[in-house]
């Protein structure tokens, strides 16, 4: 007696739930957002549409070569990721095996021509990443390796604006360094507490108005003039101030409700500025504001047009304020945060102060803005409500998103990154279309590595655990008690 194999058994309820399309595999999803995002830069980059013809932008964008080459970069970003990264995770696995084994010295490693033919290949490979892998162990073990590699690099940072033309000093203090004071503020509320805020830059705002309101930039007098280096401190708590009354009636508040809220903090902002013209001016600004100066007595300075001085200015600041945030990382106010983020909930119910912790989120956050401000305002001589736009706010959470969520390095170097690009392309492409690159390279960020440039541990930990359905794992989306809607 024969059974007949060609016929397959109908599948259970239970197994045509559990069974996925083709079309429904992940990898081909993610081929689908990559046409699509092909097409949309296709249509957003290419000639604009004319009076008259409402089909001359589809018919000159589809029809030409401008089509086929973004679909042929999209598809083979997605092929050289999902096919490429199976062959290179077989090859990291024997470079890794290779590497790991226990070796006396670098004398007692075999040649090439000794090895099998499997591990040949891997042999010179492996031989560097073990010189770097003991470099690296002897860099966290000796503190003289690390405070070496820190000093060249902060030695590198100090003459980078004389290794550039003036331009690009402008871009690094009025972009660069600006966005990485936000960002770094803005990686406290968002990396480590875990509270998703789009009003950020209205902190920033705050310390610019405050600066101008100190040094007797506004149409009111002050009750006292100060220098713009003794108005830091006072911008500081008045941020501090704002950080706490945005934060108080929002404890109950997460995921996108937070993220309305906070919208709807710096569209108050922003309308006071523009409409309390007999505070801020309004849409007049504050023009001539003063600049930073130092007087000692016996030696004085006062900072004017050259960027460089500036930038200088900049550096000590985010210096200091890594040095203070690194500690706070680690310190208990840092890992309530981490519980905050990862599990309300559970961290309320383990003790953890979850009213007090979040309202040191907005404040702490909040206070950096407020250098921000300062420095800005001392710098451009100007302010007015224009300049303060949600926009910035959404760049700044984008920043911090690319570099990384909860690193402080990979924050400052998603920054930078990210407002170099559109400086890079000004002479390539036209100015209207220099943020539909930076938003395509977002797309494809977030489609092959939403944990950003150089994650935090945590992060990665929690995106991993999000991806096997652990409840709770990944804060800014997760429901109170950790369950998922």
């Amino acid at each position: 007696m024969t059974t007949d194999t060609s016929v397959r058994a109908p599948l259970s309820a239970a197994a045509r739930l559990r069974h996925r399309k083709w079309y429904q595999q992940p990898r081909w999803k993610r081929l689908f957002a990559m046409v699509a995002l092909a097409v949309v830069l296709t249509q957003a980059i290419g000639v604009q549409g004319v009076r008259g013809d409402i089909f001359f932008a589809l018919q000159e964008n589809f029809t030409g070569v401008r089509l086929w080459v973004c679909l042929a970069i999209a598809v083979t970003i997605w092929a050289v990721r999902e096919f490429g990264a199976d062959v290179m995770a077989r090859y990291s696995a024997a470079l890794r095996v290779e590497t790991d084994r226990p070796v006396e010295r670098p004398a007692d490693v075999p040649p090439a021509e000794g090895l099998s033919p499997r591990t040949a290949h891997v042999w010179l490979p492996a031989t560097v990443a073990r010189s770097v892998k003991l470099a690296t162990a002897r860099f966290r073990q000796n503190a003289t390796y690390r405070w070496t590699a820190l000093g060249a690099l902060l030695a590198f940072l100090v003459l980078l604006p004389l290794m550039v033309s003036t331009l690009w000093q402008q871009v690094l203090v009025d972009q660069i360094g600006m966005y990485v004071l936000v960002a770094i503020g803005l990686n406290v509320v968002i990396g480590w507490a875990g509270m998703l805020d789009l009003g950020f830059i209205a902190f920033f705002a705050i310390g610019a108005y405050s600066a101008a309101f100190w040094t007797g930039g506004l149409p009111v007098e002050p009750p006292v003039e100060l220098n713009n280096f003794l108005v830091i401190p006072v911008a500081v708590v008045t941020c501090l101030i704002a950080g706490v009354l945005l934060g108080a009636p929002t404890l109950r508040l997460r995921g996108d409700y937070l993220a309305i809220v906070t919208l709807g903090f710096h569209e108050i902002v922003y309308l006071v500025a523009r409409n309390w013209s007999d505070f801020t001016g309004g849409t007049r600004g504050a023009p001539n504001l003063d600049r930073f100066s130092i007087d000692l007595g016996f030696w004085s300075y006062q900072w004017r047009l050259d960027p460089a001085p500036y930038y200088w200015l900049q550096l000590v600041f985010i210096v200091v304020i890594v040095v203070l945030f690194l500690r706070l990382e680690h310190s208990r106010v840092g890992r309530a945060w981490t519980a905050i983020r990862e599990d309300e909930v559970a961290a309320a119910a383990t003790g953890v102060n979850t009213v007090r912790f979040k309202l040191l989120a907005f404040a702490i956050g909040a206070s950096t803005s407020g250098v921000a401000g300062v420095v800005y305002a001392g710098k451009q001589g100007f302010i007015n409500p224009e300049q303060f736009m949600v926009m910035m706010s959404v760049l700044a959470l984008s920043y911090v998103v690319f570099g990384g969520m909860g690193s402080l390095a990979g924050v400052i170097l998603g920054t930078a990154i990210l407002v170099w690009l559109p400086e890079f392309l000004r002479d390539i492409v036209a100015p209207e279309d220099r943020f539909l690159y930076l938003g395509g390279l977002l797309v494809v960020m977030m489609i092959y590595r939403p944990q950003g440039l150089l994650p935090s541990r945590r992060r990665q930990r929690e995106l991993r655990m999000a991806e096997e359905g652990s409840g709770g794992a990944d804060a800014l989306g997760a429901q109170p008690g950790g369950v998922r809607g």
